[in-house]
């Protein structure tokens, strides 16, 4: 038995972020003014394709080849994400309107001589596999017009949390952290403030063997190292302002493992794993801090993985005292599923010819429709 939904305007979000926790899915239903979660659902990925993306993210031995085969693995995880979502909602894929689905990120290179950010998984497959159209490739068309092509979910953000007499921030602490800043009679504001969860996991993942640290309780067994966040905070990147947007093939374990040498160097010790760990917290709450100060902001909300991270969310409480900090379920949007949201409204924006890029947070040109369609 099916639901029938002919009335609404049903749209499929998938977003697989640089945390690569697994394929974030959502029918979204945008027939009225405010868009209507109907049903979601998060598939992990399995272990070997993780790995492999993992892998992929870096430079490495015949990079083409196994790209081709992720590609065609990852087309698949996501289709079967998508007929599990629909299963146990039960609507019929032909009451879908298309896919919007961002792929997964491999390498985001915005200062790059000829700038590019590179999102793969075969989208021509998930449209055969589906029988749903998909549209995708969400990011190019705003570099090809100057922009860096991230973040893209501001434009979402404004679309739903916007509020006429508050200063709002909305917060999203994925595998990177990027902000939303809606600001009354002032343009739209955004950017990737740095880690979000992607240094937590990696080190998590080398010392206890854990995807992630759960409500932050190995980084509360562990100690502020001031020394190392000093390091840390030095990077270049948090002194810069917007547009700018990073990834996880630049913060990366890599990058820490530097900064613990120089540390070594500098001071003739190492700190203990769970001290690392619990600087890492403050290092994310600090660079997040560092660039939310910036602005008269009264309200911060927050979404993705971080904001199940209660060491975390305190350290953004003690950071940033003057503001109230929540998740996005006080707005009506669960926290784990605000990405995938936006990409099913992405999805509804190409339909509708509506810009998806906000100039002033990517610096493009100008305001672009994105996305290309992928018909089964």
């Amino acid at each position: 038995m099916t639901t029938d939904y002919s009335n609404e305007a049903l749209y499929i979000g998938i977003m697989s972020g640089t945390s690569l926790d697994g394929v974030d899915v959502v029918l979204v239903d945008f027939s009225a003014a405010y868009p209507k979660l109907v049903h979601s659902l998060c598939l992990p990925y399995p272990a070997e394709l993780k790995a492999e993306l993992a892998l992929l993210a870096q430079p490495g031995a015949n990079e083409i080849e196994r790209l081709g085969l992720a590609e065609a693995d990852l087309a698949d995880c996501y289709a079967v994400a998508v007929q599990q979502l629909l299963q146990q909602a039960q609507v019929d894929p032909t009451r879908i309107l298309a896919i919007g689905c961002h792929g997964q990120t491999i390498r985001h290179r915005p200062n790059a001589r000829q700038p590019f950010s590179y999102q793969i998984g075969d989208q021509h497959r998930l449209a055969m596999l589906t029988q749903i159209p998909v549209i995708a490739d969400f990011r190019r068309k705003d570099i090809a017009y100057g922009g860096q092509g991230a973040p893209l979910v501001p434009a979402f953000h404004q679309a739903i949390f916007a509020a006429q007499n508050q200063g709002r921030c909305i917060l999203n602490i994925g595998g990177i952290a990027n902000i939303t800043l809606l600001l009354p009679h002032q343009p739209i504001q955004g950017f990737d403030t740095g880690p979000g969860n992607c240094l937590l996991d990696n080190w998590i993942e080398l010392h206890q063997g854990k995807a992630f640290d759960a409500n932050g309780a190995y980084a509360a067994s562990g100690k502020l190292d001031a020394a190392l966040l000093g390091l840390l905070l030095s990077d270049p990147y948090f002194q810069q302002t917007g547009p700018k947007s990073t990834g996880r093939e630049y913060f990366q374990l890599y990058w820490l493992q530097q900064q613990l040498q120089q540390l070594q160097t500098l001071t003739g010790s190492m700190p203990a794993a769970a001290d690392v760990q619990r600087t890492l917290s403050r290092f994310t709450a600090g660079t997040i801090a560092l660039a939310v100060s910036r602005f008269v902001v009264s309200e911060i909300y927050v979404c993705g993985g971080g904001a199940h991270n209660a060491v975390l969310l305190q350290d953004l409480s003690e950071l940033l005292p003057q503001c109230q900090i929540n998740t996005t379920a006080a707005l009506g949007v669960h926290p784990d599923w605000v990405e995938a949201m936006a990409f099913a409204w992405l999805a509804y924006a190409y339909d509708q010819q509506i810009p998806g890029n906000v100039p002033a947070v990517t610096g493009a040109s100008q305001p672009l429709v994105l996305g290309v369609r992928y018909t089964p």
